[in-house]
């Protein structure tokens, strides 16, 4: 059913919220994992446009992303990383596109109105944009 998914990484402890729960559906069903993070700075913005040298942010999320795929890969899972640049959600949605996901499963902090506004509602847009199920996890406060 699900052969390869999708998973955004925020870099941050809402990680582990997301990792606990897809491992298992993985493992289950011999998914690939696709794990991406998407470095949204100003320089991340910019970088292919202006030309910049890689940013310290960037740098930190391609560590956190090559780490945690290792990780991965010694509890048996097959995994991939990316290293998006940009809009989150512009760039989760392409990826999906582009690497055939079947599955996007993510973490949501329950924003509410004002909070999504401010913030972006990157699992809302994903999930409005995309033709495979989204699995959205609550991070607990």
């Amino acid at each position: 059913m699900y052969r390869h998914i999708l998973v955004p990484l925020e870099n941050s402890d809402a990680d582990e919220t997301i990792l606990g729960h897809i491992k298992q559906l993985a493992r289950l069903m011999g998914a690939r994992l696709l794990l991406v993070h998407v470095a949204d700075g100003w320089v991340a913005r910019n970088f292919d446009q202006l030309q910049l040298a890689e940013s310290e942010e960037m740098k930190q999320d391609r560590a956190y992303l090559e780490t945690r795929t290792r990780e991965l890969t010694k509890e048996g899972f097959a995994c991939d990383a990316v290293l998006a640049l940009g809009e989150p959600s512009d760039e989760i949605i392409k990826l999906a596109r582009e690497r055939n996901a079947d599955l996007i499963a993510m973490t949501t902090h329950g924003h509410r109105l004002i909070s999504d506004i401010l913030y972006g509602a990157t699992a809302d847009k994903v999930r409005h944009a995309v033709d495979v199920p989204v699995l959205l996890v609550k991070v607990k406060s």
